[in-house]
């Protein structure tokens, strides 16, 4: 059995045992129901507002700049390829990236059919349409807005070809983990089969990313910021135009007193 058999499998039955809710959210409504076009500007500003100050978009962000001192992205780069010490060898790590991609795109999938649209067929399948189309235009985005980039920038990638910043494989696996962490918040499950969720998703993300580096197809700084863009469109568009309640989960708070400025992360649960 191939290894993404394995993985896909193995994701699916611990997601089908986890993940699962009631015929509608605790408003009443189904999920993709109130999916929008037009969102208003209110909306708009709050979602970007709230991902550009999520902990995955500045955080990649701020360690690919990092990264830019005295050449440790090239540093690290010939130090994962030479000794590529997660997966063993280049083209390894290359089909790990490939596998593990197919897999955050899998449990998206899953997620999406597992978040509470209602009890009617007819409702059900028109509400998840609609999710789909939101979801389906995030990826679309972040891919979209990589393919720009790529050739503008011209990057020569560790392996000499062209088109390395950022990375495509970051990009998308960033994108269908924060759908699907914003899917699983939608199901109202125990906080501590919330984070597993999450945990898991971070996780498969990480890998995919770093295996491109040992694969010597990207830079770390190029994974870095792949990983922040997909994070960043993907939940902009979610958070605008997916029509939820937002509430929930880990938001950004500042606050300024006569004592300083304090920025920080708060979890509602």
């Amino acid at each position: 059995m191939k290894p993404v058999t394995v993985v896909r499998l193995s994701v699916m039955i611990f997601c089908l045992s986890l993940l699962c809710g009631c015929g509608t959210l605790p408003n009443g409504r189904g999920w993709g129901e109130d999916a929008t076009m037009l969102p208003g500007w209110d909306k708009m500003g709050t979602a970007a507002y709230n991902a550009v100050l999520s902990p995955f978009t500045w955080g990649p962000i701020a360690g690919a700049a990092l990264l830019q001192i005295d050449n440790w992205d090239h540093k690290i780069s010939r130090w994962a390829t030479d000794k590529t010490p997660v997966f063993g060898s280049r083209d390894n790590a290359n089909n790990w990236s490939n596998y593990l991609l197919y897999t955050s795109g899998a449990i998206y999938g899953t997620t999406v059919l597992l978040t509470p649209s209602g009890n009617q067929a007819a409702e059900w399948l028109t509400d998840k349409m609609k999710g789909f189309v939101v979801g389906g235009a995030a990826i679309g985005l972040s891919e979209g807005i990589v393919g720009i980039l790529q050739p503008a920038l011209g990057r020569e990638r560790p392996d000499r070809s062209p088109q390395s910043f950022p990375s495509g494989h970051a990009t998308a696996a960033a994108s269908f983990s924060t759908l699907a962490s914003k899917n699983i918040a939608a199901m109202n499950l125990p906080g501590s089969a919330e984070l597993a969720a999450d945990g898991g998703l971070i996780l498969i993300t990480a890998s995919t990313a770093w295996a491109r580096v040992e694969a010597k197809r990207h830079f770390p700084a190029d994974i870095l910021a792949g990983m922040a863009i997909g994070h960043f469109i993907s939940s902009f568009v979610n958070d605008a135009f997916l029509g939820l309640d937002n509430s929930r989960g880990i938001v950004p708070d500042a606050e300024i007193s006569k004592n300083g400025f304090i920025l920080s992360v708060k979890g509602n649960y």
